[in-house]
């Protein structure tokens, strides 16, 4: 049966709540600095989840700026909404419960926002395809659309820790299970093209690190974080014992005070204009 709805299998308890803070301390410097947002600017953020990245954008863009973030997860809404009251920026973003595809907004607001945004929301979709189309739809005529999402295939660990690989394939697999792309990161320009926006580039935003950086100890956590808030869905999937599984976990948390450990991974990141 083919999925028509996306299904996080990571769930959003406080957990994994916390591990995406941490996710977003790690990459939103970067990200905020190539998005290179001038002021004043409209935002559209879909799949904003603690809306963390959301209130940068926002914060970037200064008075005058207009920034909406929508995330389908009751549960994310709500941390979102406890994070923003807490930092003192309650009112500094818009933050609504809706789906990417479809999102809840006017009539009179179609058409109008100068950039859309999406990270980390094509890949949990069984249709991206359909979201980058409400996205070009939702800005103005030359506004700009900017896609970051995984190709999980790109990560590359050394020295390789015993049995990670095996359940980091697992974990891919539970993305095609689902219906989902877990290598949706190549496609985004061709994604733009094909939802009516002409793509104007494509980079990366590199997110590893080796042992004697000060990030490293959170890279590993954040992998080992992943890998934990899926175990129930690999496991599901038949492809691994739980002794394999609980195995590869210790496996990498040793890996990760190893003097010469590394982790390579990048965060693709395409971008669009809606043509006039």
């Amino acid at each position: 049966m083919t999925r028509t709805t996306s299904r996080y299998v990571h769930g959003t308890d406080p957990r994994e709540q916390q591990r995406l803070s941490r996710l977003n301390d790690l990459l939103n410097g970067a990200a905020i600095r190539e998005l290179g947002l001038r002021g004043g600017e409209s935002i559209l953020d879909l799949g904003c989840g603690l809306a963390q990245l959301t209130r940068a954008m926002a914060r970037a863009a200064g008075p005058g700026a207009r920034v909406v973030g929508v995330e389908r997860s009751v549960e994310q809404i709500t941390e979102a909404v406890r994070q923003a009251r807490a930092a003192g920026e309650e009112g500094l973003v818009d933050l609504r419960q809706g789906d990417a595809i479809g999102p809840p907004l006017g009539d009179a607001e179609w058409g109008t926002f100068d950039l859309a945004h999406s990270r980390f929301l094509l890949e949990h979709l069984p249709d991206p395809l359909a979201a980058v189309r409400g996205m070009v739809r939702a800005v103005r005529p030359g506004g700009r659309v900017v896609l970051q999402d995984d190709d999980h295939d790109l990560l590359r660990l050394w020295p390789e820790p015993p049995g990670v690989y095996e359940v980091w394939r697992a974990y891919i697999r539970t993305y095609d299970r689902n219906g989902n792309d877990p290598f949706v990161g190549r496609r985004l320009a061709s994604l733009l093209y094909e939802a009516g926006a002409a793509p104007r580039r494509c980079t990366w935003i590199f997110f590893g690190g080796s042992a004697g950086q000060e990030v490293f100890g959170d890279l590993v956590l954040n992998l080992a974080g992943v890998l934990e808030g899926a175990r129930e869905a690999i496991l599901e999937a038949g492809r691994l014992d739980p002794a394999a599984f609980d195995g590869a976990l210790g496996s990498l948390r040793s890996w990760g005070g190893r003097p010469d450990a590394a982790i390579w991974f990048a965060v693709c990141w395409a971008e669009g204009v809606r043509p006039a």
